[in-house]
């Protein structure tokens, strides 16, 4: 068997950029061979970013496995931060390969929590797990992902969701006034809309629309930014300006409280995970932001959402790994 046989092919397909990988090896512990990470404006499509991967590292698979940000039916989806339709059966015609299956990235990621050892979570909550008990995750990056996780008895089982794009709750008045503002942005107003990294942006236009002062200094910082998120996210948590701290402030309390309502939604009494490509770059603010009261405020829930793990998922690779342990599973389990 050659090299390029015994591989398959895994990737993480978000809205700003996809990373690939080939991996060899148990499901349990996939081995990466290569990886490369592509910006998705740059590509017109999947299979062109898969083209420029297989050209680069010279390497071949019979099957792969792609987590992508967008529903995924009958084998089919339309990512809506790219404009992209995908399909399975296309993607194996277009590639040459035996197989092609597509997850939603939150199910890869979800499936990839059993593969990264104890080292690559922060604990936030320690909680009081429940031996079986169902768990969550919630990631925030470019858009926002929501996914349960079920015991069988044996194991977890994955049920992707869209949890992100449910309606935007407003708790208190100065969310009210946030959601007003986004409504007549917008119309209607998802959670993603607030917790996201265009979130985090629009929380900051809402704050300076309400009268909060922008440093002159600052302003020309967002002009300039490649990504004016990360600028707010990294001026708030410096103290350095009033706004980006109220914004940053706000954005964590409102994806605590969208944290809690997966938790109970799902009853994760085994866990609730928070990943994509936002909380771990916010380790040393996480632990004083309001994220684990507004989490824990559920009225006459708060006593068991207080006794909930929660944990931060530090590997940005995580999603790419489920995609791998997916498709290994699979190649497996073939006759």
């Amino acid at each position: 068997m050659s090299e390029s046989a015994a591989l398959i092919l895994a990737g993480d397909i978000g809205g700003t950029k996809s990373n690939l990988a080939f991996f060899r090896g148990a499901s349990d512990a996939p081995e990466s061979v290569a990886e490369r990470s592509y910006q998705n404006r740059e590509f017109t499509g999947l299979a062109e970013v898969v083209g420029r991967f297989l050209a680069d590292t010279g390497l071949s698979a019979a099957s792969a496995c792609f987590g992508v940000a967008g529903a995924v039916v009958a084998g089919a989806s339309h990512l809506p931060n790219l404009g992209w339709q995908l399909s399975e059966n296309d993607l194996a015609c277009e590639l040459g390969m035996e197989s092609v299956r597509l997850l939603n990235d939150l199910e890869a990621n979800a499936l990839g929590i059993a593969t990264q050892p104890p080292e690559q979570f922060f604990t936030l909550n320690p909680g009081q797990p429940l031996a079986g008990g169902n768990q969550a995750l919630i990631a925030a990056g470019t858009g926002l992902g929501m996914a349960l996780l079920f015991h069988d008895g044996a194991e977890y089982r994955v049920s992707a969701s869209e949890g992100g794009h449910v309606d935007f709750a407003a708790r208190n008045e100065e969310e009210i006034r946030l959601l007003r503002f986004l409504a007549a942005r917008h119309g209607r107003v998802s959670v993603e809309r607030v917790v996201s990294g265009r979130g985090l942006e629009a929380i900051y236009d809402f704050l300076k629309d309400s009268g909060m002062d922008e440093p002159a200094g600052l302003a020309a910082r967002l002009e300039a930014a490649a990504d004016r998120a990360a600028t707010i996210a990294q001026s708030g948590a410096r103290g350095e300006a009033a706004i980006c701290a109220q914004a940053l402030e706000m954005f964590l309390s409102v994806y605590g409280a969208a944290a809690g309502n997966l938790a109970l939604m799902g009853l994760a009494t085994g866990g609730l995970y928070i990943g994509g490509g936002i909380a771990p770059k916010l380790i040393d603010a996480l632990p004083n932001s309001g994220f684990m009261a507004a989490f824990t405020d559920k009225g006459r829930f708060s006593g068991l959402l207080s006794r909930i793990p929660v944990r931060v998922i530090l590997e940005p690779r995580t999603a790419l790994y489920g995609a791998a342990a997916h498709a290994l599973r699979q190649s497996v389990s073939k006759p």
